[in-house]
């Protein structure tokens, strides 16, 4: 897609992702409908001077934060929805309360698909329109101790993938990216703290940011970013066994980080 001719909703704007993504793309040129539930924080973004942009603070967990996003988006004549908003959940899954899992759902899963449905009649109707889901690599690699976030990132690439395939006569393109970990505050204290006992690479919200803007201007319709994160998403769908084993070495380490959780 020809980016300077794009007005993109983004949502999460406000998040360590989000604002470097709204920053790579106002540099390439888009129009910008920006939201976030913080509006402290989407009032601090700090974008080029000329950028065409409109703020909206929004609860996409809410029938009235969709139904007012949706508003928003063709008011402002939207042709591509980025589905960034999200939040993490490490936690043994036994011991987390069934409202943050419920909250981990809502976020990672429910909103974005609720979003894209309510929006997707508004985007057909568009010379060219295109729908960006960020997922994580933890969709692909279910991983121990993000239960609940590896199902909802999970569902999202199925979502990105079934849509994609129900979309192929239409103008609509679907990109689903998979990052693995990232330098931003979505990672609490203790699960940077895993991370780096695992040897888990991060990468910054910017390196992040310019490849999602990569594949929108290509309309590569998948990719996982990192290695060997993609050599495992590969891996684990090829031989699942495989990555039980392999992660079967690291549970102590994870438990012991999950303790420190509760303690805090």
């Amino acid at each position: 897609m020809q980016l300077n001719q794009t007005r993109i909703l983004l949502t999460g704007a406000s998040g360590g992702l989000g604002c470097a993504l709204a920053h790579e793309l106002a540099v390439a040129g888009a129009a910008l409908l920006l939201t976030g539930r913080d509006p402290v924080q989407l009032a601090r973004l700090n974008l080029p001077a000329k950028t065409d942009y409109q703020l909206l603070q929004t609860d996409l967990t809410t029938s009235d934060g969709i139904e007012n996003t949706v508003q928003a988006a063709r008011n402002f004549g939207a042709n591509v929805l980025i589905n960034n908003a999200g939040v993490g959940g490490f936690g043994l899954f036994a011991e987390q309360e069934w409202q943050d899992v419920e909250r981990i759902l809502a976020t990672n899963l429910a909103a974005p698909l609720r979003l894209t449905q309510a929006l997707l009649p508004w985007l057909n109707k568009q010379p060219e329109a295109a729908i960006v889901n960020v997922g994580s690599t933890f969709g692909s690699v279910p991983f121990a101790g993000f239960a609940a976030y590896s199902t909802a990132k999970a569902g999202l690439r199925a979502f990105s993938q079934a849509l994609r395939r129900e979309l192929a006569d239409t103008s609509v393109h679907v990109i689903h990216v998979a990052p693995r970990a990232i330098d931003t505050p979505i990672n609490s204290p203790v699960v940077r703290a895993l991370n780096t006992a695992l040897g888990s690479g991060m990468d910054t919200p910017e390196t992040v940011a310019r490849l999602i803007v990569e594949m929108l201007n290509n309309n590569t319709p998948e990719r996982h970013i990192g290695f060997p994160e993609r050599l495992f998403a590969w891996l684990n769908g090829f031989a699942p066994g495989l990555v039980d084993q392999g992660l079967r070495g690291k549970l102590s380490t994870i438990k012991q980080h999950a303790t420190h959780l509760r303690t805090e």
